[in-house]
């Protein structure tokens, strides 16, 4: 790239960044102040920016380069994390966000706390905050950084080594994400999100266009033509048990992997905790999952582009998607496309520190003071635990430079420790009401024993698939704590008390539209199965009857939905 690109793309890139920023700074003045202003964005955030903020807490560079590598080296069977989680959104919109906003709580512990006790809490606190900052964090800062020199060469960009290159890159990014983190608060992190969101959604879109027309030779019919004819068996979602994702485990650990993610993750619900409205909530979620159906097209179809244009002579699959962008984005949006990309990689970092502080203030400092702790003392405390945490950030993410062979083991076997527990204490929370503390302490511990046994010590004699685990131990879990709660259940059952801090209509399209997204997830199998594009043969009777059914389902229920709002 020439000096004069360089530049260019360098100065749109902080144009972009900037005319963020100056949107979320002038947004949140004086909003920040309170408890809730600064932790829920004073419970006034709307369906847009709760849907725009889940989709760049949830996506970023780690998730272009990724999906894309492995679409490259195997097949579409990788998107089932995406796509199933629109059903965990489902199940967040429907089930669990009505109790959490009727209960006000502004942390998970907290409504822990409030079901069982202070001790459930505490340990639930301990397990979020060992993950977020040994594990979550740091390694979001570094592969979000990894990601962003792959794409853009930032050694021969500055003329530094790999490892200086590498520590500028995650010092820019991480005080550009803490800035947001620290002195907005949610409502900055929502805002901003949003906004990267939208750019991201083009870039995504452009990508694959781009790809398909220079895959037919300037003509994209001609381009969709080939992606969809040539190599089908790229084109297949059902994995097999040597693919990454084998299409059992969509039905056994992924289930609770997802609702824990969508439903119980801290730094994931914070938003929608902040809804104004349960109905702008349920809207926002459920769009949050429609853009879950999208990313196939967005961060997969180009892998299955790159491999086509490029044939399988990478020397890693993670080459894939960076070499695509080179060749076919224009000089002129790659300064737009590197803010977009920058503002996906610290969306997720931001969220994560605005979330982990939000805990320690919430969730560790004022439970240890013997009187209500003020507003402005919570918010201190945690523009401090922000700080602090973010420069231990600092300090841990290039080190993982040195242990990147074991990366993504340890991030994997980390999350294991406390997702399955969770999901699974707060399920049984929310639908018993005599279960007690004591069994959600026995499954908490049980988890971490039995689940460090099988990574630590069986991880070689035990050849079952670890999502398959996954289901096993929640299994086992639910299955304790029932049995302590039969052996020794509450004297006075628990009782759930509404207080009603916002509007808690449920949105009436709510239900319908869940029906609707499901029906989505159904036809983005079909779609890319055996029965459509993966086969060599072309679309099958059966695809065509399949899908007929569920567009007649739909269409139907919507039209009784409709009957019944003018009746």
């Amino acid at each position: 790239m020439p000096p004069s690109s360089i530049l260019f793309t360098l100065a749109s890139c902080v144009f972009f960044m900037g005319l963020v920023g100056w949107i979320s700074w002038f947004k949140t003045r004086g909003t920040v102040d309170d408890k809730d202003g600064y932790f829920l964005a004073g419970r006034g955030l709307g369906a847009t920016f709760i849907a725009g903020s889940l989709l760049l807490t949830n996506l970023s560079a780690e998730q272009l380069i990724g999906l894309n590598g492995s679409a490259y080296g195997h097949n579409m069977s990788s998107m089932a994390w995406e796509v199933t989680a629109a059903v965990a959104t489902i199940a967040m919109a429907l089930i669990f966000l009505p109790k959490y906003l009727a209960g006000a709580f502004t942390t998970l512990p907290q409504f822990l706390a409030d079901r069982f006790d202070e001790g459930v809490r505490r340990l639930s606190v301990i397990l979020f905050m060992l993950g977020y900052g040994l594990v979550t964090i740091p390694s979001v800062l570094y592969s979000g950084s990894i990601a962003v020199m792959q794409l853009f060469d930032v050694p021969a960009l500055t003329g530094l080594d790999y490892v200086p290159a590498l520590i500028a890159t995650v010092v820019i990014i991480g005080v550009t994400g803490a800035i947001y983190a620290v002195l907005g608060g949610l409502r900055a992190v929502a805002i901003s999100d949003t906004i990267n969101g939208i750019g991201l959604l083009i870039i995504g879109i452009l990508i694959p266009v781009l790809g398909l027309i220079a895959l037919g030779g300037g003509d994209f019919a001609e381009g969709l033509g080939r992606l969809t004819s040539d190599h089908p068996e790229k084109l297949d979602a059902i994995g097999s048990s040597t693919d990454p994702t084998p299409f059992g485990t969509l039905f056994t650990g992924m289930i609770f992997a997802n609702l824990f993610y969508w439903c119980t993750n801290q730094y994931v619900i914070q938003r929608t905790l902040g809804a104004r409205s349960l109905a702008e909530g349920q809207k926002g979620v459920l769009a949050s999952g429609f853009f879950k159906i999208m990313v196939p097209f967005m961060m997969m179809i180009p892998g299955v582009i790159a491999y086509h244009l490029y044939g399988p002579d990478f020397a890693t699959i993670d080459q894939a998607y960076p070499r695509l962008v080179n060749d076919l984005l224009p000089v002129y949006l790659s300064g737009f496309f590197l803010a977009v990309l920058l503002g996906a990689v610290f969306s997720s970092f931001n969220s994560l520190l605005n979330s982990a502080a939000t805990l320690f203030a919430l969730d560790v400092y004022a439970p240890t003071r013997k009187g209500p702790v003020d507003d402005k003392t919570l918010v201190r405390v945690a523009k401090i635990a922000s700080v602090a945490i973010a420069l231990f950030s600092f300090a841990v993410a290039p080190l993982l430079h040195f242990a990147e062979a074991g990366l993504w083991q340890v991030i994997r076997i980390f999350t294991g420790f406390y997702n399955i527990p969770t999901i699974a204490i707060v399920i049984v929370g929310l639908f018993t009401r005599r279960v007690p503390a004591l069994g959600a302490k026995i499954a908490i511990l049980f988890h971490v024993i039995t689940y460090g046994l099988l990574r630590f010590v069986f991880d070689d004699a035990v050849t079952l698939h670890f999502i398959h685990q996954y289901a096993l131990l929640f299994a086992a879990e639910i299955a304790i704590m029932l049995g302590v709660g039969y052996w020794k259940p509450l004297k006075q059952a628990w009782t759930f008390t509404a207080r009603e801090e916002v509007d808690l209509t449920e949105w009436r399209f709510a239900k319908p539209l869940a029906i609707t997204l499901f029906s989505c997830v159904i036809a983005l199998y079909l779609l890319f199965s055996p029965l459509a594009l993966a086969s060599s043969g072309g679309f099958s009777a059966v695809f065509y009857s399949l899908l007929a059914v569920l567009v007649a389902a739909n269409i139907a229920m919507w039209g009784f939905v409709r009957m019944r709002a003018f009746s």
